[in-house]
């Protein structure tokens, strides 16, 4: 580091400050202020140095002490070593000298452990006597102790030649030959310890000291496992048939147990009774609550705490069940036995009625899981929806046949206050509803699934029902004489169908979560359905009617009409007879059978009007008027006649009083008539006006087109107000007036 340099710029720096300071003649005065503000400063910053400094030697001294203390130690140190360095040089000889020692001191050892054991040695086979009758008196804890004391001899011989440096296969072989029915003894003790323990649940009732007795042999040869295990770590010794790991055999046998003690609780099969599958699991239910209730009560003061003998249990039945529950599905099932099945399972098993019974309070879902894997839970119910879809399907098939060969016999149809009907929608929904009760007993997404299955069936059988229904009219209309109650039988078919409708929605209302939306055009799909039969079957019954009144029909407009009133007379004494059987219509039904043949009655009396079968002078017209007026009128009072419940207002009939009035309208405000008549009946064609006109000769043909054409070119501006000004688009004629 350049010193000078260092200086230079130091005063360089000063000079500017003092310029910075001394810019004004007022600041002369605080020169001295300044020189002992800088003075000041210049005291404190060097103090600072001089502690920074004597920090750093401090430092510098402590590190120089630590060193000089390190290299006396180091010293210290290889000092020692060389020490122990030449006291090991000696040790290789002392081992050769103390060779004799060591092996006498072998021999001592082994005489010592003889000495100990020479009454087990001498008198194995009465040990094993013994202990063999301690066993079979039940004796167990005495038996053990026999038990122990032969093993023990047996052990410490056995471990006193696998000390020696030179050992013999031969010795050791001898000795355990010696020793064989000691082996003998400890499976008989593990075969009594097994019987009592695969007893626990009943055994524990009447005696838990056997059981407890049972319990103290297992913990004592468990402590013994673990003892010998840590020795072999160190001898690298370990006892013949070690570990015995007697806990994990009975824990074994608890489970073997409860499998045992599920699969003997089935009493019948399914040959025997349709409910076997029912009572079962009932059974099963009962037997395990009931155990699991001895398990918490009586084992759990039994058994050691770290055995948690509860949870075990637990364990134990949840695996033994899915287990057996397992085989039942894959050994196939039957009917409701698939609901039986995932109801218990999904329902039954984990609540109130066994595992969550306040008496065990065991949350199994999140202890163990499910009973069955959801995938197998999952099989199950499409099984199950299969076999409602198999039952479905025959039987709708069936059904839809029984109705058709109904409709062919020469059997009356079934009555329900007046009303025709059969069974079949009341029957059909039943069946539904009963699956769908059943399945709501599992869980609410099977009963959505069930439902919009059962509503696709429906909508299937709908399709037949309805191809049935027309290939019936078609049959009929081709020889009317072949089917007796055809007007009977297409009466209940409309009957039918609203009720099919009626029952679909009431469906709805109690199954369809409302928070669902997906499959709505399903149920949308059945009602359209079954309407659409109802509509066409409405339709079916005055096709019949009006075929009968044909010929009447024809004669309307013509010279012998002018002079009678036969033509009317006979189409309302034809339409009464037919009333009288549609009375047997529901209300709804008759009410749309009313509208629809008002509707059709004023389509042909319209069409007859405009057929160009009459054409008079314009003083005759008058007449015809009065004649159109007085039959409209009386079809009106028909109809009030037969239906005095239904109004009547705007009805299509009075578009037959509508027309006739432009008969005698002036054919110079004819213009103005038509605007107002188009006003509210867009759909009345410039043909339909020209052959109303036809009826008057005394308008020539251009002038009444002319006025036609002129008041339709306002048409198009105008919205139709009248909801019957549907009739006009029906009535269309093949030829052309003009």
């Amino acid at each position: 580091m350049d010193l000078q340099q260092l200086e230079e710029e130091a005063l360089q720096a000063a000079l500017k400050d003092i310029k910075n300071m001394l810019q004004r003649p007022g600041q002369l005065e605080k020169v001295e202020q300044y020189r002992n503000r800088i003075a000041r400063k210049k005291a404190s910053v060097e103090a600072l140095l001089k502690t920074g400094m004597q920090n750093q030697l401090d430092g510098v001294l402590v590190g120089l002490k630590q060193l000089e203390t390190c290299m006396q130690d180091v010293r210290e140190v290889r000092q020692r070593m060389g020490q122990v360095d030449r006291l090991l040089r000696g040790v290789p000889e002392i081992y050769d000298a103390l060779e004799v020692v060591r092996e006498e001191n072998t021999k001592h050892s082994q005489y010592a452990t003889a000495m100990e054991n020479l009454k087990h040695i001498f008198n194995v086979d009465a040990s094993v006597q013994k202990t063999m009758a301690l066993i079979d008196e039940d004796k167990l804890l005495n038996a053990h102790q026999c038990l122990a004391d032969l093993e023990n001899s047996r052990d410490d011989l056995l471990k006193e030649l696998h000390k020696q440096s030179k050992q013999h296969a031969s010795d050791k072989i001898t000795l355990k030959r010696h020793f064989e029915k000691v082996e003998t003894v400890s499976q008989a003790l593990e075969k009594k310890l097994r019987l009592i323990l695969s007893r626990t649940i009943n055994t524990v009732r009447k005696a838990p000291t056997v059981i407890v007795t049972a319990l103290r042999i297992i913990e004592r040869e468990e402590k013994n496992d673990q003892f010998l295990l840590q020795q072999q770590k160190v001898t690298g010794f370990l006892p013949p048939n070690r570990p015995k790991e007697w806990r994990k055999m009975i824990m074994g046998v608890l489970q073997a147990a409860v499998v045992t003690r599920i699969e003997g609780s089935k009493v019948e099969e399914r040959s025997d009774n349709k409910m076997w599958l029912v009572r079962h699991l009932e059974i099963l239910r009962q037997i395990i609550l009931e155990d699991l209730r001895v398990v918490k009560s009586l084992c759990v003061p039994c058994f050691p705490p770290h055995y948690n003998i509860f949870t075990e249990y637990v364990r134990f039945y949840h695996e033994g069940l899915s287990s057996y529950l397992d085989n039942i599905a894959r050994s196939g099932l039957e009917g409701n036995e698939y609901v039986s099945i995932l109801s218990w399972v999904m329902n039954t098993y984990p609540g109130v009625e066994l595992m969550s019974h306040p008496d065990l309070n065991v949350d199994v879902q999140q202890l163990i899981g499910p009973l069955l894997r959801l995938e197998h839970l999952k099989s199950l119910e499409d099984e199950y929806l299969q076999n409602i879809l198999r039952n479905y399907q025959e039987w709708m098939t069936k059904a839809a046949e029984t109705e058709k060969q109904e409709w062919f016999s020469e059997t009356f149809p079934d009555q329900d206050d007046q009303y025709y009907h059969t069974s079949a929608p009341v029957i059909i929904f039943q069946m539904i509803d009963q699956h769908l009760q059943v399945t709501n007993t599992i869980h609410q997404e099977l009963t959505f699934q069930a439902l919009v299955m059962s509503i696709r069936q429906v909508e299937v059988f709908g399709q037949t029902y309805l191809k049935n229904v027309i290939e019936l009219k078609e049959h009929h209309f081709r020889n009317r004489d072949q089917i007796k109650y055809f007007t009977h039988y297409i009466i209940t078919i409309v009957n039918n169908s609203q009720q099919m409708v009626e029952l679909a929605q009431q469906m709805k209302q109690l199954y369809w979560p409302k928070s669902r939306t997906e499959h709505y055009e399903d149920f949308e799909k059945l009602l359209s359905t079954f309407q659409r039969i109802r509509a066409h079957a409405a339709c079916y019954l005055l096709e019949e009617a009006f075929l009968d009144m044909e010929c009447h029909f024809n004669d309307l407009f013509t010279v012998k009409w002018l002079a009678s009133n036969i033509a009317v007379d006979t189409i309302c004494v034809t339409l009464d007879d037919y009333f009288q059987d549609y009375n047997h219509l529901r209300p709804a039904n008759f009410e749309m059978v009313i509208n629809e043949a008002q509707k059709l009655l004023a389509k042909r009396y319209i069409r007859a009007l405009l057929s160009k079968r009459l054409s008079k002078p314009r003083n005759e017209c008058d007449a015809i008027t009065r004649k159109i007026n007085i039959e409209a009128k009386r079809f009106k009072q028909f109809f009030e006649k037969i239906a005095p419940k239904i109004s009547l207002s705007d009805s299509p009939l009075d578009l037959i009083s509508t027309l006739s009035a432009l008969l005698i309208s002036d054919i110079e405000l004819l213009v103005l008539d038509l605007h107002t008549l188009l006003g509210s009946y867009p759909s009345l064609s410039e043909d339909h006006l020209v052959r109303l006109f036809y009826i008057r000769n005394d308008v020539k043909a251009a002038e009444v087109r002319e006025k036609v054409q002129d008041a339709m070119k306002s048409k198009k501006a105008m919205v139709s107000s009248a909801k019957q000004d549907c009739i006009f688009k029906e009535i269309v004629f093949s030829d052309k007036l003009w």
